[in-house]
């Protein structure tokens, strides 16, 4: 990881702008086409959650932008950045996860089956490694078709990217996911989001 020069960052005014603000967060839906990806997926026996999260992690891992944390007024980027994903447990509760990013699909599969496990046979709520700021916080919700969606809101820094996935419904034969993404304006702005999904869904269709 490395320190951004804040002094010489061409975003310093914005940056101060939006930290200035209680809530500097926005939020945008997208829609993403996931036919390949859920294709793929079934023909290769693996989880579609497994597939479409492993492309959104190539693409978070890829946008410079997202892969920026605000510590102790600070801007640091990480060189890599793992997924957060909630977990669902037997008794439709869940917990929070912290799978381990890997640009190898079959790695990444092996870290989510680990921590799928971990927490399905667990009473905790947090990862053994709760804290760090080095990854995205995500769920899926396959039951909701949702065309907005709303984060909770802490009231402290929160520079940690936050993504839902929606149902994935046919569209004219067309498979289409909603993705919410949910930043933090101080770090990241519309351009930067538009770049991760251009790349989510390149992809998703590889």
């Amino acid at each position: 990881m490395r320190e951004i020069d804040l002094n010489t960052w061409n975003r310093k005014q914005h940056y101060d702008h939006f930290c200035s603000l209680t809530d500097p967060s926005f939020a945008v839906t997208i829609p993403f086409d996931v036919t390949q990806a859920y294709k793929k997926a079934k023909d290769s026996n693996i989880s579609f959650f497994a597939k479409y999260l492993h492309d959104c992690m190539l693409a978070i891992n890829t946008t410079e932008n997202l892969k920026y944390r605000i510590e102790n007024n600070k801007v640091i980027a990480y060189d890599v950045i793992h997924a957060s994903p909630t977990i669902m447990k037997a008794d439709n509760t869940y917990g929070f996860s912290m799978v381990d990013f890997d640009t190898d699909l079959n790695i990444f599969i092996k870290n989510l089956e680990s921590e799928k496990h971990r927490v399905q046979n667990s009473t905790n709520l947090y990862p053994p490694r709760e804290g760090i700021l080095n990854c995205i916080y995500c769920s899926a919700m396959p039951w909701l078709n949702f065309t907005g969606h709303k984060e909770p809101f802490s009231g402290t820094v929160d520079s940690v990217p936050k993504l839902a996935f929606g149902k994935a419904s046919r569209v004219n034969n067309i498979l289409m996911m909603n993705v919410s993404l949910n930043v933090n304006h101080a770090l990241v702005d519309g351009y930067h989001v538009s770049l991760f999904a251009k790349k989510f869904q390149d992809y998703l269709n590889a």
